[in-house]
């Protein structure tokens, strides 16, 4: 395996040597290609006509393939395999490669939409092994970028069987001014009991207009099934739902509700004590039993706090759907804090240094780009987030 390395650096080597550091794009594609070799004679247990004991299936020729990358298009040959059986052959390295190509692509114009000076944006390059930059290749790289993401996000969906939606507020410059504007995402857990980002939209509020066309658009790429849905109440987004995903049930998020209520007491050793009340009532061990201690804490603020006894029978109800769920699917989805922590958090972290995007594609442009990784990221993990077998024990 070593002297097989060697062979592959010293055939990198031979190509910088023939064409240059002008021709950085050929020799970018020639270790791709070797790289993919050796990962196809790993994934077979044997190299090219060689015969072992551990060899699976056999070398099956190759398919031409093109990439695009800051230093220009690139057209490699990647190999195929036949004769064996369980997942077919697909070279990480290629997986790999372009994720690096994206990732510094985002950093390009992650950078110029932060107000970082050409010379700062330079240096950090540099430290990717690209000596210069021009607006041209800028403005190729962000295209480059564009592009991918509007691939990703017009990508087909299928079966999920729950779905979670919350929005969170980015500051954008739009006709002039500087406004709020909602980031509405989406994720699912379909049958392969993975988590994964479905969609991002940028809208200019949380109106029903703007959520009814994000979730058309998830059913128009062929979201179906759904059977359960968690998000935060919004007479926008309640609206929406039932017009567009009308025969799913409806889970209000446990977190966003308690917080609510603390709003709604009348005093400050009510406020005190709302959440934990609450809490015993989330953590019941059935409806019945959830919807007694309801009627029990209703009652106990009838005369003492009479509005918020009318608030808690008429909105804590809007709670307790996910009682209808097996019990080992309630505790992740109680709340739409699945999606917080894990989407809303990391949008925060990229995004707060910008304080405010120029434009719309700017703002669509780098959200998505961090939802793509999530999604990557969820999509390798190999521990299910539900297992499905296990609903009705």
């Amino acid at each position: 395996m070593d002297r097989q390395k060697d062979t592959a650096f010293e055939a990198v080597l031979e190509q910088l040597i023939e064409h240059g550091p002008g021709d950085i794009a050929s020799v970018f594609a020639r270790a791709f290609e070797l790289a993919m070799q050796i990962e196809r004679e790993r994934f077979l247990g044997a190299g090219l006509y060689e015969r072992t004991a551990e060899r699976q299936g056999y070398a099956n020729g190759y398919k031409p393939k093109r990439i695009d990358t800051p230093v220009g298009t690139v057209h490699v040959q990647v190999p195929k395999t036949a004769g064996h059986d369980g997942e077919p052959f697909y070279p990480q390295s290629l997986e790999r490669g372009r994720r690096s190509v994206r990732a510094v692509m985002l950093a390009v114009a992650e950078m110029y939409i932060k107000g970082v000076s050409t010379r700062e944006v330079e240096a950090v390059m540099r430290e990717f092994g690209i000596e210069s930059l021009s607006s041209s290749q800028v403005s190729r790289a962000t295209k480059m970028l564009d592009e991918e993401l509007q691939a990703w996000r017009d990508r087909p969906l299928g079966e999920i069987k729950y779905l979670i939606l919350d929005a969170r507020y980015e500051k954008m410059r739009h006709g002039g001014i500087v406004r709020d504007v909602a980031v509405l995402s989406a994720i699912g857990i379909g049958p392969d009991e993975r988590r994964r980002v479905l969609g991002v939209s940028v809208a200019l509020a949380e109106a029903e207009v703007h959520w009814r066309a994000f979730l058309e658009s998830l059913v128009a790429r062929g979201l179906r099934g759904v059977e359960f849905i968690v998000s935060d109440d919004h007479s926008g987004l309640r609206a929406a739902r039932r017009a567009v995903l009308g025969g799913a049930t409806w889970q209000r998020c446990q977190f966003h509700l308690a917080r609510n209520a603390i709003h709604h007491a009348p005093n400050v050793e009510i406020r005190k004590r709302i959440g934990r009340q609450l809490k015993s009532i989330w953590t019941a061990d059935d409806l019945a039993k959830a919807e007694t201690a309801l009627a029990e804490l209703v009652a106990s603020y009838r005369d003492t706090a009479s509005k918020l006894a009318d608030w808690l029978e008429k909105n804590v109800p809007e709670a307790l759907a996910v009682f209808t769920l097996a019990e080992h699917h309630r505790k992740r989805l109680r709340t739409s804090n699945p999606i917080e922590r894990s989407v809303q958090q990391e949008l925060k972290r990229r995004t707060v240094k910008v304080r405010v995007f120029p434009s719309e594609d700017a703002l669509l442009r780098l959200v998505s780009a961090v939802l793509v990784e999530i999604d990557e990221k969820w999509a390798s993990d190999t521990k299910a987030y539900i297992k499905w077998e296990c609903q009705d024990a």
